[in-house]
């Protein structure tokens, strides 16, 4: 059964488990018909799904389509998510990154697209680079007090910058920012150094990208067949292909199988369940990425059960990472800090 959490800071009510639609449309080479996203998005709401992600980025522009012919019918029972940021023309400067003028022109392109009044959750895409955080947290407050967006969320952006940014916004009284959008599975972990204490000492849900570690993790692959690209997959060849089909991360998907075997359940669901079952580090809600019905089916499946305490454990041994300075001289030092009393000390509230 589907569960629902709350967004951030706010009492906005959101699937446990979001749909990302990427994968709605061909245009890229390798989404879904119409026909299989409309029938995608049908049994993910079936499910109790509520919380749709897409971007103006995605499929040039169908995914929106797409999107907001589907939930037209039902639009206010929808918790509707998209994004700007990334160029949509590339001889035109100004038709991406971060600063008003692109966050005006595409918010207001997505609106039509999708044929909707309001965004429920408004992403910046990635950081640019240029843009002052003071001016895209004032126009999001705009954006905000015109009525066309309610919520308020960063994507893949450093977390210096996502702190500084919502500081400002908090001391202004603008719109904080209520979410974060970040890759996250067993093979990228990297996040565990700095996002999820930033996101709980600030109150922030962080919506995860790639729990499936671009297929790795789905079983279509093994060290045997390392080179070989999998049917149906995206993850075949080039610089992005090599950099996730390591050793390491073979390794990973190979304990994955086992106890998928173990427990007689998809490779799919145990990545996602190791993904889920880390709500110790703050409120994290996986993206589904699914292209067919029969990915989504077997996704979804992962709500029937929990990975025991030993397998969890086995899973977060095999993918751990090293977490590097400060965090690891800050581990050696902390009886240096403390003095030998630290453990009998009720830190419950220390990051």
């Amino acid at each position: 059964m589907m569960r629902y959490k709350l967004f951030g800071k706010s009492g906005l009510k959101v699937s446990e488990l979001c749909l990302g639609t990427m994968t709605f449309g061909q245009e890229w080479g390798w989404g879904s018909t119409r026909e299989e996203s409309k029938n995608v998005f049908d049994l993910y709401v079936k499910a109790g799904g509520n919380f749709l992600d897409t971007a103006n980025f995605y499929t040039g522009g169908s995914s929106e389509k797409y999107l907001g012919e589907f939930i037209k019918s039902e639009r206010e029972r929808f918790v509707l998510a998209t994004k700007y940021t990334l160029n949509t023309n590339p001889k035109d400067p100004n038709s991406g990154g971060n600063h008003r003028k692109c966050m005006m022109q595409s918010l207001d392109a997505s609106l039509k697209r999708l044929g909707t009044e309001y965004i429920d959750i408004y992403w910046m895409h990635a950081w640019d680079t240029m843009t002052p955080a003071e001016e895209v947290m004032r126009v999001f407050d705009d954006m905000v007090r015109a009525g066309k967006i309610m919520y308020v969320g960063i994507s893949d952006a450093p977390a210096w910058w996502i702190a500084k940014a919502n500081t400002i916004a908090n001391e202004r009284g603008w719109t904080p920012i209520s979410g974060l959008q970040l890759e996250y599975s067993l093979i990228e972990r990297t996040i565990e150094r700095e996002y999820f204490q930033l996101a709980r000492d600030q109150d922030m849900a962080v919506t995860t990208w790639g729990p499936l570690g671009g297929g790795v993790l789905t079983g279509k692959y093994n060290k045997s067949a390392k080179s070989a690209p999998a049917k149906d997959s995206r993850l075949t060849s080039g610089a992005w292909a090599d950099a996730t089909k390591t050793d390491r991360n073979l390794s990973i998907a190979e304990e994955v199988r086992k106890i998928a075997d173990e427990t007689g359940r998809t490779p799919a669901q145990i990545a996602l369940n190791w993904v889920r079952q880390q709500q110790h580090r703050g409120n994290v809600i996986p993206l589904l990425g699914a292209r067919t019905v029969v990915q989504l089916q077997d996704n979804l499946a992962c709500l029937e059960f929990k990975l025991s305490d030993q397998h969890l454990a086995r899973l977060t041994d095999v993918s751990r990472i090293a977490m590097g300075f400060p965090h690891d001289f800050l581990t050696m030092t902390r009886e240096a800090a403390h003095g030998e009393t630290f453990d009998a000390v009720d830190n419950h509230h220390a990051l």
